[in-house]
């Protein structure tokens, strides 16, 4: 959205046209979509930003892939990585910056669906027990709490 705003000045004013970037296309409007694309015709250093932005997320969003395919998205992330780095723009060097830090979670994002949201659960549960009982001195009460809460 930074380059968005550095290529097309004038739009950074324009609060619709940057979330009409920023959505899904599949979530469009019939509305949206025509809006999208007259925002797109009269701005043409867009264009390529938004399709390759559009790429990059599609490529981030996929799930439940093999070891097989894994290997393939690798190099496309990597293709988007390079093009990335070598763009001029400092915000989109960044951007290849944390891709490349975070290659390792993206394929492991792609193999595999699980989260660690039933730890985050009980962190939370036990984080709401200790503010409750904040002053109690006995660690083994706290604990039979956790327990009794957390099964």
């Amino acid at each position: 959205m930074n380059l968005a705003r550095q290529i097309a000045p004038q739009i950074k004013h324009q609060r619709g046209s940057i979330n009409l970037l920023r959505m899904n296309p599949k979530n469009l409007t019939q509305e949206q979509q025509e809006r999208l694309k007259r925002l797109l015709e009269g701005r043409p250093a867009l264009a390529p930003l938004y399709e390759e932005m559009q790429a990059l997320r599609a490529l981030l969003n996929l799930k439940h892939q093999t070891a097989r395919q894994c290997r393939a998205l690798t190099g496309q992330l990597l293709g988007f990585i390079q093009r990335l780095k070598t763009s001029g723009f400092e915000s989109m060097e960044t951007l290849a910056q944390t891709l490349r830090s975070w290659m390792e979670p993206i394929a492991r994002m792609w193999r595999f669906t699980k989260n660690n949201g039933i730890t985050e659960g009980f962190h939370r549960k036990m984080k709401l027990l200790q503010r409750r009982a904040y002053g109690f001195r006995n660690f083994a009460n706290y604990r039979l709490r956790v327990i009794a809460h957390c099964g």
